[in-house]
């Protein structure tokens, strides 16, 4: 498959969700919440205190938040281990990290690896996700931004400033320093008896019922290396959200792996094939999009933006 055809379509909505997230990634605000956020937990190593919620509190709030517009339905919350694991799900919405921490128990104390940009791109979001705790920021970039910088290349003339600006002022996050960051972060946490909700499609999907493939590599590297299960999770029903829609939780079986220090390429691609699987048989065959009136849509999809 070319970068042509995995790339998303342009429209006036993708171009201006770029210019967006170009004037976050030269936000002041935002690179120190980052800077701090990743400090902070590399920090919690060397027996520094971390600034995080009350698990109970937490996901009292999250759940208040949640439970004030949907109905939510939990299935097989029993199948996650009390013990520290990482629970991989698939990801259709930017408030599919709430939705979560409504939910999930409490302990071990769960940790989400988020876009670092739609994360915090907002004040009153960096305010609640400072006092709530539990989130990675993750610098990266866009889908669109790729796609904006491959039709300036092609003779749109309209979005060249545009594309610049991307490539002048949007971090990666692939330099060895932050990466070599993330990996001490999220190991440590693991290692330590916490837990990590990670996507491994590594972006948001655009259809219910379906994976964005092949998945991404570091959740089962993860697992490998420290030895955790993959839980793998469903959520059905958040792509397209409005006011009272039901959204589910569907908990799959815990999958073990042997630990390995240095995961071998086959062994790697073992645990992914059953994690694809795994998720797979979770996600509804033959989801169908309720009718009928839909209040607050566009606001209920778009307040995470």
């Amino acid at each position: 498959m070319t970068q042509s055809e995995t790339l998303p379509p342009l429209t006036a909505a993708s171009i201006k969700r770029v210019q967006e997230g170009v004037a976050a990634a030269s936000d002041c605000a935002i690179r120190q919440t980052i800077d701090e956020t990743l400090n902070g937990l590399e920090a919690i190593k060397q027996g520094h205190q971390e600034h995080r919620a009350k698990p109970w509190l937490r996901r009292f709030v999250m759940r208040s938040l949640i439970h004030s517009f949907f109905r939510v339905q939990v299935e097989h919350l029993e199948r996650i281990p009390k013990e520290p694991a990482i629970l991989a799900v698939n990801h259709l919405h930017h408030i599919d990290p709430l939705l979560l921490l409504a939910e999930l128990p409490t302990q071990p104390y769960y940790y989400i690896l988020g876009d670092a940009r739609t994360l915090y791109n907002k004040w009153w979001k960096r305010f609640v996700l400072k006092f709530a705790g539990g989130v990675i920021p993750l610098e990266r970039v866009w889908k669109e931004e790729l796609a904006v910088i491959a039709a300036a290349k092609s003779g749109r003339q309209d979005l060249v400033d545009l594309a610049t600006a991307i490539e002048q002022t949007v971090t990666t996050g692939e330099d060895i320093h932050t990466l070599r960051q993330i990996d001490r972060i999220v190991v440590s946490i693991l290692t330590r008896g916490d837990g990590m909700v990670l996507f491994p499609e590594g972006r948001l999907g655009n259809t219910e019922g379906n994976l964005h493939l092949p998945l991404k590599r570091g959740t089962v590297i993860y697992a490998l290396r420290t030895g955790v299960a993959i839980v793998p999770l469903a959520l059905i029903g958040t792509h397209d959200l409005y006011l009272g829609k039901e959204l589910t939780i569907r908990v799959g079986e815990p999958l073990r792996f042997s630990q390995t220090t240095r995961p071998k390429r086959q062994e790697v691609e073992t645990a992914l094939d059953a994690l694809q699987n795994a998720m797979l048989t979770l996600l509804p065959k033959d989801y169908q999009e309720p009718t009928g009136t839909k209040l607050f849509r566009y606001f209920l999809n778009h307040m995470l933006w």
